[in-house]
């Protein structure tokens, strides 16, 4: 049995090597950006105003005062999508500029247009009055100062996320290199297991939710879930068909809960190896889910994780160790770990890695606080339901105290780390 940080440290080893596809960035929310995607192009394309006035020279306007005032001659009114040429330019002009509209050479300045004095009269004016000095570049947006030529818009290893395409589609970018969007295959096992919408369940049955639990996940993460269905303890023949099938297939990771412990109808650590996967680790210094299992077929890119048949083992299975690895493949950074204090004690055996389930709050003073919530025996569900994230208790320490630092982790992964 090895120890959490140990299968962390196999698992971005021998994660998958996913291939790149070009799509559509109009399809490419939720999918991870395989390259840096660089501007093609700046933003704003030229100098343009942030507020109604008149665009100036600057320098036309030193020394002037309420004492010494000048008059500028009105060219012409240019609004946001109009077309900014000036035939007509002389000195001391001035140009009526909507905010948004463009302010070209040589004029280099606003006047807000609150402050703007109208000759002969507002109604119709032919010039403007200006009585003070304009500070050059006023309420002037520079080309270039959102998004210059090759700055990085999304890196590599990076979600795409709505918020992107605001930028690309701005960009006039149409296309984006994105990383295969893995495929796994969910097998429950386990003769115990019934359908869940089964009305009559008797006492030595137990309703089908690991494969709804996993496949949930599918439907708003940035990989598909397919479910593979149940296999019975007698049935072990039906998951090596399956397997075998699914091999030629795209899958890229199969994943089973339950029957992968030592038990007499723990069958697929076998089948596993009869099917040409090599198992890199069986067992693991945590809980819950410390019966778990990683292989990897040796002609293919291809991944096995046996899971706990367990649910509350198999969500964290599923959160420290698959979720784990297909970020991984896909590029992405590792997720970030939070801290927060502890308001209640904790106890564990010093060598193995608990994933608590917790409620993290935040304290009227703004700090994070962790509470470790009651019922963290692996068939409770109920606090599943009521935590909000997992309290990662590592090994080398028994016990936590209340005020204690401790690392955890959102209970669902979360998008926008």
């Amino acid at each position: 049995m090895i120890t959490y940080p140990e299968a962390i440290s196999l698992i971005d080893k021998i994660s998958l090597k996913l291939p790149n596809e070009k799509i559509s960035i109009l399809n490419s929310v939720n999918r991870v950006c395989a390259e840096d995607v660089l501007s093609p192009l700046t933003n704003p394309s030229s100098n343009n105003t942030s507020f109604d006035g008149f665009a100036v020279i600057a320098k036309e306007t030193e020394g002037l005062s309420s004492q010494k005032t000048k008059k500028f001659k009105i060219l012409r009114t240019i609004a946001a999508g109009d077309e900014p040429k000036i035939d007509n330019y002389e000195k001391n002009s001035a140009v009526e500029v909507m905010t948004g509209g463009l302010v070209h050479k040589p004029f280099d300045s606003i006047i807000a247009v609150e402050k703007v004095k109208y000759f002969p009269t507002k109604e119709k004016p032919t010039h403007i009055i200006v009585d003070e000095e304009v500070k050059q570049f006023s309420y002037i947006r520079f080309a270039g100062e959102d998004y210059n030529l090759k700055d990085v818009v999304i890196k590599k290893g990076e979600l795409i996320q709505p918020k992107h395409i605001m930028a690309l589609t701005t960009l006039g970018i149409k296309d984006v290199q994105v990383k295969k969007q893995p495929q796994i295959i969910f097998f429950g096992t386990g003769s115990e297991i019934a359908d869940y919408k089964d009305t009559k369940v008797p006492s030595w049955k137990v309703r089908n939710s690991n494969n709804h639990y996993f496949t949930s996940f599918g439907k708003s993460l940035y990989f598909k879930i397919i479910d593979g269905g149940i296999i019975k303890d007698d049935e072990p023949e039906k998951l090596k068909k399956a397997l075998d099938d699914a091999l030629n297939s795209d899958i890229d990771i199969f994943v089973t809960s339950g029957a992968i412990s030592a038990g007499k109808f723990d069958f697929i650590p076998k089948l596993i190896k009869d099917c040409g996967f090599e198992t890199h680790f069986k067992g693991v210094a945590i809980k819950p889910g410390r019966p778990i299992m990683l292989s990897k077929l040796k002609q293919k890119e291809k991944l096995f994780f046996g899971l706990p048949g367990n649910p509350i083992s198999c969500a964290a299975g599923f959160r420290f160790f698959v979720y784990p690895l297909i970020r991984n493949s896909l590029g992405m950074s590792r997720e970030k770990k939070f801290k927060a204090r502890l308001v209640n004690e904790y106890s564990k055996d010093e060598n193995f890695t608990h994933f608590a389930r917790c409620l993290m709050t935040i304290s009227n003073q703004g700090s994070c606080e962790l509470e470790v919530l009651q019922g963290q025996q692996s068939h409770r569900i109920k606090s599943f339901v009521e935590a909000n994230c997992w309290g990662i208790f590592e090994e080398g320490k028994e016990k936590f105290k209340s005020g204690d630092f401790v690392k955890w982790m959102y209970l669902n992964p979360n998008l926008i780390n």
